[in-house]
């Protein structure tokens, strides 16, 4: 099996081309990014295909106000301008194309052309079901939301019907696209990995009580109920620490919850997260809807118990009760009971952290995801 990946960006594109190239089925490997930045995963730089101007352009027209950016077509002259590309250079002699949902629609057409089979990654909830619930939440708080390009949304929503297989992370995205009428055996259904030579527990430097969220500060992650929840229940002597890129609707939120307890740690490069998550003592994500975080399995890598709702994909790897919690979207009383529970109850914290260490160990590296999505390819096809 000779397999042609095709990504805008990175995603978990490069974890999947190498564990394809590990096994000998990657044929090639075509990203927007560098080749230098894409031969750090251990991938043959004779297996990269670099459209490296188009990341440039887009970054470039992003860091623009946004005042001057226009009316956003510009997302989708991007978008067809790579699927072009990709078009344009695939040829006979490859098995499987694997795209990116909403950035290969005419690349996957002409792979099918040549005989190939198809397969659309999509890492998040059905186009039409994170829609219309991430609308719903920013209308919640008087907010206007902004909908994705409706172009690459109908590229998105027709990319479903076009490719032989649609490749899911979780459960729970899984379910959204069942309750909108695609068949269960056109879903491919294997949870994302960690790298555990990237994460692992180092030495926690006190003894305070921290809860800790990695990932964006926005209302998709649900910041704005953690927040009130840490607040709400003011422990003494616990912290709450917060890492990662502060979205502007979040900042009212941070205003109205100030507190010295409450640290914006900043963004950092992913070799460094591991310290942040060994310095506390819970990992929560109150997100109102994502596929499956792979924060989630980073922490549980470096030894702590995760708290997560059912729209983070957390069902697929958090054990409930055992590594961790899983509770309602919006649900300030469960956020405040659980972080309450590992508050009150080291001892189970520290059994429950055990637990999440031996299962991302046992069963969570991207070798695992490997395995398993290697397995699903050739049954499938």
């Amino acid at each position: 099996m000779k397999v042609v990946i095709s990504v805008w960006g990175r995603f978990h594109a490069f974890n999947l081309a190498q564990q394809l190239q590990k096994r000998g089925h990657l044929q090639q490997l075509i990203s927007t990014y560098p080749s230098f930045a894409i031969t750090k995963y251990g991938i043959d730089s004779q297996l990269i295909h670099s459209i490296w101007h188009l990341e440039l352009l887009c970054r470039s027209w992003q860091r623009l106000p946004v005042r001057l950016r226009g009316d956003r077509n510009l997302q989708l002259w991007f978008a067809e301008q790579f699927d072009r590309s990709v078009t344009n250079y695939l040829s006979p002699g490859f098995d499987l194309f694997v795209g990116w949902s909403g950035f290969n629609f005419r690349s996957l057409q002409k792979a099918k052309e040549i005989g190939a089979k198809t397969v659309i990654e999509r890492g998040s909830s059905h186009m039409l079901y994170q829609t219309e619930i991430l609308k719903a939440e920013y209308e919640r708080w008087g907010l206007k939301f902004t909908a994705t390009h409706p172009g690459i949304y109908e590229r998105e929503i027709e990319s479903y019907g076009e490719a032989d297989r649609i490749a899911v992370p979780s459960l729970f995205v899984k379910r959204t696209f069942l309750q909108q009428g695609i068949t269960e055996n056109k879903l491919i259904h294997v949870p994302y990995g960690t790298s555990l030579s990237e994460f692992y527990p180092v030495p926690k430097e006190d003894t305070i009580f921290r809860v800790i969220h990695c990932g964006a500060l926005s209302l998709r992650k649900g910041v704005q109920y953690l927040l009130q929840a840490f607040s709400e229940l003011n422990l003494p002597d616990a912290e709450l620490w917060l890492v990662g890129s502060i979205a502007p609707e979040i900042k009212p939120f941070l205003a109205k919850y100030h507190s010295d307890r409450i640290l914006y740690k900043g963004t950092h490069p992913q070799n460094r997260l591991r310290w942040f998550y060994s310095q506390c003592s819970v990992f929560c994500l109150a997100s109102i809807e994502e596929g499956l975080a792979m924060v989630q399995a980073q922490a549980m890598a470096c030894g702590l118990p995760v708290v997560h709702t059912t729209n983070t994909g957390g069902d697929d790897i958090v054990r409930d009760g055992m590594d961790g919690f899983c509770i309602p979207i919006r649900d300030v009383e469960a956020l405040k009971e659980k972080i309450l529970f590992f508050y009150d109850r080291s001892d189970r914290r520290n059994e429950m952290g055990r637990n999440a260490l031996e299962r991302a160990r046992k069963s969570l590296s991207w070798d695992d995801y490997g395995e398993k999505i290697v397995r699903a390819y050739l049954e499938t096809f």
